[in-house]
C-alpha cells in the first residue's frame, strides 16, 4: 500500500477504523487506517500506479508484471521467509533455488548453479538457501553475508592463498582417503557431495575472480546501477554481480536487501531511506538485462516475505501482513505492463484472483519449463516437491 498497490479509499478514510474484521491471528495490535505518506502516479503505456518512493523503477513499469494478490500463511519473519524460499514454514525443505537448479542443471562447471549474495543469517538463515535432502551441488553458495558490504563480499575458501600445485596435492590426498572410505562403507551421498564441492571450489579460483571483478564495466554501466553513489553502491553491486553471474551461466542468483523493511514505526523515514538504496539498482538491472538481450530468457522476481497492514501501528508504522501483498516479475516469458489480482479496497486481504505462495512457486517453475507436479524427489518414504501437494500455475501472466 506504500509501493505499487494504490488505494484511494485508504487516503480518503485516513484515521478511520477498518470497516471490516481484521485477521483472527495478528502479529500485533494495530489501530485505524493509515494513508500512505507518498503520492501515487500512473506511468508508461500500461498506466501502472507507482508511489513516489520508486521514481526509477516507475520508468520500467512497462517491462514488469505485477502480482497484487499474493497471500501467505505466517505473519512472523522467520516462518514467512521460509515459506517464500522453501514452500513451507514448518519444515526444513530444499529452497526454491535448489529445486530450480535440480530441475534445470547447471550451465557452467566452474561456478555453482545457485548463488546468494549477502544473504541474511537470521530468520531461518542458511535454511533459506539450503539444498536439504536434494543433492548437495544444488545448495546455495553464499557470497559474504548481510553483515558486510557487497564491496567486501567474497566466496569463503579454506585454502585460498596456497599455491595451486600444493592445493591440488592436498585435494588429491583428501579425495583418495574419502574414496577409500566409500569403498569400505558403501555409497555416501553426503560424502560424494563434499568431494564435489571441494573440486568445484578449486576450479572456481580460475573463474570466479574475473566474474566478480567490476573493473571492466564502463562508467555508464556503474552509474546505471548507482555504484557511483554511496547510497546505492551496496545493492547496486549486488544487482550488477547478478547480471554478470547470469552471463557466466549461473542458474539462480539472489540479491538481498536484508531486514530493513520492517517499519513498525517511522514509516516515512524508514521506507524513504530503504527505497533510495534499491530504486536505481532495480531499474538498472532490468534496463541492463534488456540492453544485453538477456531479459527475454531471464526471470526477475522482486518482493519480500509479506506486505504491511493498511492500519497503523505505533502511530506512524505498519505491522506485518501476509494476507495481501504485491510482488513483480520481469522478463522470463511474463506479460509486460500487466497486473494480476487485486486486494480489497484498503489493501488488507487478497480479494480477486488470489495467488498463494505455492501458486507463485508453481508459476515460476512453469516459466522455467518445469511441471511442478513432476519435479519430485523421493526422501523419507515419499515424494516431495517445492509445492508439496498444492499449487496452481497462474497462466494469465504468461506472454
Amino acid at each position: 500500500v506504500d509501493t505499487f498497490d494504490y488505494k484511494p479509499l485508504l487516503a480518503r478514510d485516513n484515521g478511520k477504523p477498518l470497516p471490516f474484521a481484521k485477521p483472527r491471528v495478528q502479529f500485533a495490535e494495530t489501530g485505524n487506517l493509515l494513508a500512505s505518506p507518498w503520492k501515487f502516479r500512473q506511468y508508461g503505456q500500461s498506466g501502472a500506479w507507482v508511489s513516489d518512493l520508486f521514481p526509477n523503477v516507475a520508468g520500467v513499469v512497462d517491462d514488469r508484471c505485477f502480482i497484487k494478490s499474493l497471500n501467505g500463511s505466517n505473519p512472523a519473519h522467520g516462518g514467512a521467509l521460509l515459506k517464500i524460499h522453501t514452500g513451507t514454514d514448518t519444515f526444513i525443505r530444499p529452497s526454491m533455488g535448489s529445486w530450480v537448479s535440480y530441475g534445470l542443471g547447471t550451465e557452467n562447471d566452474d561456478l555453482p548453479a545457485f548463488i546468494t549474495i549477502c544473504p541474511t543469517l537470521g530468520h531461518g538463515g542458511v535454511n533459506n538457501f539450503s539444498s536439504s535432502f536434494l543433492p548437495a551441488w544444488t545448495h546455495g553458495t553464499p557470497i559474504g553475508h548481510a553483515g558486510i558490504p557487497a564491496s567486501k563480499a567474497q566466496f569463503e575458501h579454506m585454502t585460498a592463498g596456497l599455491p595451486a600445485e600444493l592445493q591440488r596435492k592436498e585435494l588429491d590426498f583428501l579425495q583418495d582417503l574419502n574414496l577409500r572410505h566409500m569403498e569400505r562403507a558403501g555409497a555416501d551421498n553426503e560424502l560424494e557431495g563434499r568431494i564435489a564441492s571441494f573440486e568445484l571450489a578449486y576450479r572456481m579460483q580460475a573463474t570466479a575472480p574475473a566474474v566478480m571483478d567490476l573493473a571492466g564495466e564502463s562508467d555508464a554501466t556503474k552509474k546505471l546501477y548507482g555504484i557511483d553513489d554511496p547510497k546505492t553502491d551496496n545493492f547496486g553491486r549486488q544487482c550488477l554481480l547478478a547480471r554478470r553471474f547470469a552471463q557466466a551461466g549461473v542458474r539462480f542468483i539472489q540479491c538481498t536487501h536484508s531486514y530493513k523493511w520492517d517499519q513498525h514505526g517511522d514509516l516515512r523515514g524508514g521506507h524513504s531511506s530503504n527505497a533510495a538504496e534499491v530504486d536505481k539498482p532495480i531499474a538498472g538491472l532490468i534496463r541492463d538485462l534488456k540492453s544485453h538481450g538477456m531479459l527475454e530468457d531471464t526471470l526477475v522476481l522482486w518482493g519480500g516475505e509479506f506486505g504491511r497492514t493498511p492500519t497503523a501501528q505505533g502511530g506512524d508504522g505498519r505491522d506485518h501482513n501476509p494476507h495481501g501483498f504485491t510482488m513483480f516479475m520481469a522478463g522470463g516469458g511474463v506479460k509486460q505492463g500487466f497486473s494480476y489480482g487485486q486486494t480489497d479496497d484498503y489493501g488488507y486481504y487478497a480479494a480477486v484472483d488470489k495467488c498463494d505462495v505455492h501458486d507463485l512457486h508453481a508459476t515460476i517453475l512453469a516459466l522455467m519449463g518445469i511441471d511442478h507436479e513432476l519435479l519430485t524427489y523421493h526422501y523419507g518414504g515419499r515424494d516431495h516437491r517445492l509445492t508439496d501437494v498444492h499449487g496452481k500455475v497462474v497462466r494469465a501472466i504468461f506472454a
